[in-house]
């Protein structure tokens, strides 16, 4: 049975804010919790016991203000999938700016696998007793109790002071608390940090920012500082809880690790780990890094070293941490694709060489994420042929525009028949380049046929990349 992805999944109905575009968001100015009743879609997924899941899911994660921030992208895609640390409802994350103490102990509530919890009735009517309760906007009053019965504060704090910024020892200090490593930093207590401002760092948390280190949520600037009295921005929070969470015991059961065995078909991703190949059904939103930028699942290579992750067996956030070595890729656009069984494809490379390819009956073949036969490839489909040892994958990585009209004149260069004698391909030049058309059997053929000879004009009209008429000028 494939494991459970989600450590962090919710209840049926679920809403997770994360890609394209404005979704809801927490912490947003007059919203300050996630708006968990935002529907863009639904799909449903049956589970091993056949009961349907119905899930609706808005992912956001193309925030519009991330430019100078992209160094944290990959934090930030991989919090927002398991609605830990989200953006806000104008499409923006706004990385650069403080974040008030409460988001900071609902994003480590949240991260600690316990948002449910905290958002339970008999948490969220928590009477608490900290002096600024009133302060605590209702909405995170569950959290602060879960934080409390988890240690997240001192037995001397008496404040939550929810809306003072978070600085660099307090939030690093929360963190910690959210591994459960303060025995730990207790017995790192006398540690002689190097930091050159170590003595701005008071004597009972030297053991916190010891462990930070150590486990390597945190470290230093390049002059050597630590400031710990700097307030946190939200992008560098992203980096503290992503690193924080993939330290968490259970994170096993929230993120699956595997290598990449196949190009993603169907929307499916097959990842093999230990020997064992799993398939993994993909959000229609899923957020892909590789190489640190943002691509799509059919730049996912075969080899790619992954980790995956998503609600209710739906992956949403994938990230490559080891590309796959390639090898002989061969790039080019279909300038004539497979037709009448002729086995052969012809692709034009960026420098407008183009070269003919005879298939192999063993190559696989994908377009639109889907396995399909040569014949389905189109004129103008971009493609990548990879060769890896004996098996040869053609990818199509966009696809020509189906349904267009064609309405070309150029030069007749010659034709090739098929097995009935009739016209099987022509090859047109215009503007010094050759294409090769397909040609409907059916084709209509107008003007003195006698000259249709090389170097004489000609005009092709057809539709979805067959030529149905040609005109002898």
């Amino acid at each position: 049975m494939k494991k459970n992805l989600m450590k962090k999944a919710v209840a049926t109905g679920l809403v997770l804010t994360m890609v394209m575009g404005g979704g809801a968001a927490a912490f947003a100015k007059g919203n300050d919790h996630d708006r968990d009743d935002k529907k863009d879609f639904k799909y449903e997924n049956k589970s091993n016991n056949n009961n349907k899941v119905n899930t609706n899911i808005n992912i956001n994660l193309n925030f519009n203000d991330m430019e100078g921030a992209k160094w944290a992208l990959r934090y930030i895609a991989s919090l927002s999938s398991k609605r830990v640390f989200e953006g806000f409802e104008d499409g923006s994350f706004k990385p650069d700016i403080a974040v008030p103490r409460i988001q900071a102990i609902v994003a480590a509530v949240r991260n600690m696998g316990l948002r449910e919890q905290a958002e339970s009735a008999a948490e969220m009517q928590t009477k608490l007793n900290f002096k600024d309760a009133n302060q605590i906007p209702a909405w995170a009053v569950g959290y602060v109790a879960v934080a409390l019965e988890n240690d997240l504060f001192s037995e001397s704090e008496d404040s939550v002071k929810p809306n003072q910024p978070a600085d660099r020892l307090w939030a690093t200090t929360l963190l910690v608390k959210s591994l459960k490593l303060e025995a730990e930093a207790k017995a790192k207590m006398n540690t002689n940090l190097q930091f050159k401002d170590a003595n701005k760092i008071p004597a009972g948390s030297v053991g916190y920012v010891a462990v930070a280190i150590e486990k390597g949520l945190i470290d230093g600037f390049e002059d050597n500082t630590f400031k710990p009295n700097q307030n946190v921005t939200r992008a560098q929070l992203a980096a503290l809880l992503d690193r924080a969470g993939n330290q968490l015991p259970d994170e096993d059961q929230s993120v699956s690790t595997g290598t990449v065995n196949a190009v993603v078909a169907n929307n499916v991703l097959t990842l093999t780990k230990n020997g064992v190949s799993t398939p993994y059904t993909l959000h229609p939103n899923v957020f892909i890094l590789r190489n640190g930028v943002q691509v799509s699942p059919a730049q996912l290579q075969v080899g790619d070293e992954v980790k995956v992750d998503g609600f209710n067996n739906i992956v949403n956030y994938i990230e490559v941490t080891k590309m796959a070595q390639q090898n002989n890729v061969t790039s080019g656009t279909i300038s004539a694709a497979v037709y009448n069984n002729n086995n052969v494809l012809t692709l034009t490379n960026s420098a407008g060489t183009t070269t003919p390819y005879t298939l192999s009956a063993n190559v696989v073949i994908y377009r639109g994420g889907v396995q399909v036969p040569a014949a389905l490839l189109q004129v103008g489909d971009v493609v990548n042929i990879t060769t890896s040892g004996n098996q040869v994958t053609i990818q199509v990585t966009k696809l020509a525009q189906d349904n267009q009209a064609i309405d070309v004149i150029g030069t007749f260069n010659y034709s090739t028949p098929d097995a009935q004698g009739k016209i099987a391909t022509v090859s047109l030049t215009q503007n010094n380049t050759a294409t090769i058309y397909n040609v409907s059997p059916n084709v209509v053929i107008t003007g003195d046929r006698t000259q249709l000879v090389q170097n004489h004009p000609v005009q092709l009209k057809g539709y979805n990349q067959v030529i149905t008429s040609i005109e002898v000028k």
